[in-house]
C-alpha cells in the first residue's frame, strides 16, 4: 500500500491528490491545510469520484507517509514578479510544517515557492537526510524548454538546471546541434516568463506541475531509478555547498541516489554560478 500525504491541498496539492489516486500511483491519502474549509471541500471532491480510497485528515499520519508533497503557502499571482519574491511571504508556512514532518521517514518533496530556499530550510531544520528532501520545478522547467526547442526545430533531450525560477540553466551543450549565445538567451527569456503567461490568464499554473509531481511519485514509489531534473541539497557538486539546487539525479524509492556532474560549456557554467550564488543567499536568508 502506497501512502501520500499532501500538506498545502490549494490548486496543485488538490490536484495531485486527484492525479495520483485517479492514476493507481497511490492507495491512501493523507491531506493537510491551514484552511479547514478548503480541506473539507477537497476531500468531499475527492470522494464525489467514487474512487473509495482512504483519505485522513489526521496530521499526525504525515509521518507515516511514503511521499509527502509540501505545496503549502502562497502562490505566485500577476503582481509577484518572481518566486523569489515570495521567500518572506512562505517563511512561516514552511516553519510551520516543520513539526508536522516530525518523525516523518519518507520522500519529501518540496513544492512551495521559492522551492530552492524552502527545500533547503525543511532539509536543515527537520534533520531528514538530503538523499530523501527533493525539490521539485526542474522536471516542469525541462518541459517548458522542450517546448521551446520543438517549436524551433531544435532536437535533443530538453533538461533545465540551476535555480526554479529567474537564474534558471537550460542546457545546449547535449542537444543534437549547436546553439548559438543569442538564441540561447532569447530562449531562457521565455522560459523565465512561461509560468507568468499562464498565471495571468487563469490565475496559476496547474495542470504542469501536478502532472510531473504526479511521475514524480511513480518513478519514487516504482523505484524506478529515473535520471530528473530536481532540487538537491548540495554538499560539493558543481563546487556548491550551503545551498538547494537544481541538478540532474537519478531518483527512487530511496529518493536521491546519484547526484550526475555533467560536463557543461562556458555559457552553462557562467549561469549555473551564477544561480548557485543566488540560491544560497537566500538559503542563507531561509535558515537564519
Amino acid at each position: 500500500m502506497a501512502r501520500l500525504a499532501v500538506v498545502g491541498v490549494g490548486r496543485i496539492g488538490g490536484e495531485v491528490a486527484y492525479l495520483t489516486t485517479s492514476l493507481g500511483i497511490v492507495d491512501e491519502l493523507v491531506l493537510y491545510d491551514s484552511a479547514p474549509d478548503l480541506l473539507r471541500a477537497q476531500v468531499l471532491d475527492l470522494e464525489h469520484t467514487g474512487l473509495q480510497i482512504p483519505i485522513s485528515t489526521d496530521a499526525s499520519e504525515i509521518r507515516d507517509a511514503d511521499i509527502c508533497i509540501f505545496s503549502a503557502g502562497l502562490a505566485r499571482n500577476p503582481s509577484i514578479k518572481t518566486r523569489a519574491d515570495l521567500l518572506e511571504a512562505n517563511l512561516s508556512a514552511t516553519k510551520d510544517g516543520i513539526s508536522l514532518l516530525k518523525g516523518f521517514s519518507g520522500i519529501l518533496v518540496t513544492v512551495t515557492n521559492p522551492m530552492d530556499a524552502n527545500n533547503f530550510l525543511l532539509c536543515t531544520k527537520t534533520g531528514i537526510t538530503r538523499e530523501r528532501c527533493i525539490g521539485f520545478g526542474g522536471q516542469l522547467d525541462s518541459a517548458r524548454f522542450g517546448l521551446a526547442l520543438r517549436n524551433r526545430g531544435i532536437t535533443g533531450f530538453p533538461f533545465v538546471l540551476g535555480e526554479h525560477g529567474e537564474h534558471q540553466v537550460p542546457i545546449f551543450s547535449s542537444l543534437s546541434s549547436p546553439v548559438n549565445n543569442d538564441l540561447r538567451e532569447e530562449i531562457l527569456a521565455e522560459l523565465r516568463g512561461a509560468s507568468m503567461e499562464v498565471i495571468k490568464g487563469k490565475g496559476g499554473t496547474v495542470f504542469g506541475p501536478a502532472i510531473h509531481l504526479a511521475h514524480l511519485s511513480r518513478i519514487i514509489l516504482k523505484d524506478a531509478r529515473e535520471l530528473i531534473a530536481c532540487s538537491a541539497v548540495l554538499e560539493g557538486e558543481y563546487g556548491l555547498s550551503g545551498c538547494s539546487l537544481g541538478v540532474p539525479a537519478r531518483v527512487g524509492f530511496n529518493g536521491i541516489q546519484k547526484i550526475e556532474e555533467w560536463d557543461l560549456d562556458d555559457w552553462e557554467w557562467a549561469k549555473m554560478n551564477d544561480a548557485g550564488r543566488f540560491v544560497k543567499d537566500l538559503c542563507t536568508r531561509a535558515v537564519s
